[in-house]
């Protein structure tokens, strides 16, 4: 990548008036600020449009798209966006991830010039002030302090996390993305994880940089990390050619929880033992069901759906 090159910025938001203008006006205030920036509204009730519509009249390169909720799509609305904007670079966010510097764009972007074999790079997600030890434990085993340059080769050595990206702070080459058609449409979720498998077939390069940071976290509860952990089951039976080819995520979810028995150790709170156990053992739970949801009876996939309204 040259310096040349221009970077598209794409929000998909609904109902996020919480972070908007915190986001935007960290986005404003950044050492690279994008060439446009293109917020993908699904319906807000809230002051978001309003919100969105102060930063249009301020700056002219925020732009608002309004789409009904019900046609939201987590790769074709990310898809669709792409197609209207022009930046060399294309740059996603989400409405609740905000840049916890002024330089998180610019060295997030930057990283292409490193490798012309890069063709995605996402950066560090850091936990929010108010989040709970497993929120924080979840962004600390997902997001290491060192960064890492990976492809197809690395499977032995980062197994499954080979193909971990987030769209809540990534960044694509648009040619690269645009020769096989952008995101993948009618996904449950994970239309970042799946693009990425596809370009490292290729022989592309992802790039994390924990350099680039953004504060985002959630503090889910059980049965929301259930639902979220039988949608992972979901993605990962349905997107197997993809996600699996080279083995599942036995390991790291063997890794995962110890790692989160070594933060609680280290931070004296061993009354949350008992909460971690029962959390992980439902996620077991959940992400076996996912992977068996063609089996399941009606519309019980979709009661234990964190996207109910996918599977309608």
């Amino acid at each position: 990548m040259n310096k040349t090159q221009t970077v598209s910025l794409i929000i998909p938001t609904l109902n996020g008036e919480r972070w908007l203008d915190d986001l935007l006006s960290a986005l404003e205030q950044q050492t690279l600020v994008p060439d446009e920036i293109l917020l993908v509204d699904s319906g807000s009730t809230d002051a978001t449009l309003a919100i969105a519509k102060r930063h249009m009249s301020k700056h002219s390169f925020v732009r608002l798209h309004e789409i009904k909720q019900e046609d939201f799509d987590h790769g074709g609305t990310r898809t669709m966006a792409a197609r209207q904007t022009t930046g060399d670079v294309l740059l996603f966010m989400t409405q609740d991830a905000v840049p916890a510097d002024n330089k998180a764009v610019e060295l997030l972007v930057r990283s292409f010039e490193s490798n012309e074999k890069i063709a995605a790079a996402y950066g560090r997600q850091l936990p929010g002030e108010d989040v709970t030890l497993f929120g924080e434990h979840l962004r600390l085993f997902n997001y290491p302090e060192k960064s890492q340059l990976r492809c197809q080769q690395d499977w032995d050595f980062y197994g499954f996390k080979t193909v971990f990206i987030s769209n809540s702070f990534a960044a694509w080459r648009r040619d690269v993305l645009a020769e096989q058609d952008y995101f993948p449409e009618q996904l449950l979720f994970g239309e970042d994880t799946v693009a990425l498998a596809k370009m490292l077939e290729k022989g592309y390069y992802v790039a994390y940089v924990s350099e680039a940071t953004v504060r985002h976290s959630h503090n889910y509860s059980i049965l929301q990390d259930f639902k979220r952990y039988f949608d992972i089951g979901v993605l990962h039976e349905t997107q197997t050619k993809y996600l699996l080819q080279h083995g599942g995520p036995a390991g790291a979810g063997k890794k995962y929880v110890l790692s989160e028995w070594a933060l609680i150790a280290k931070k004296r709170k061993y009354y949350l033992l008992p909460e971690s156990f029962l959390r992980n053992l439902c996620k077991f739970i959940a992400y076996k069901a996912g992977r068996r949801f063609n089996m399941l009876p009606g519309d019980f996939p979709a009661r234990l759906s964190m996207n109910p309204g996918w599977w309608h």
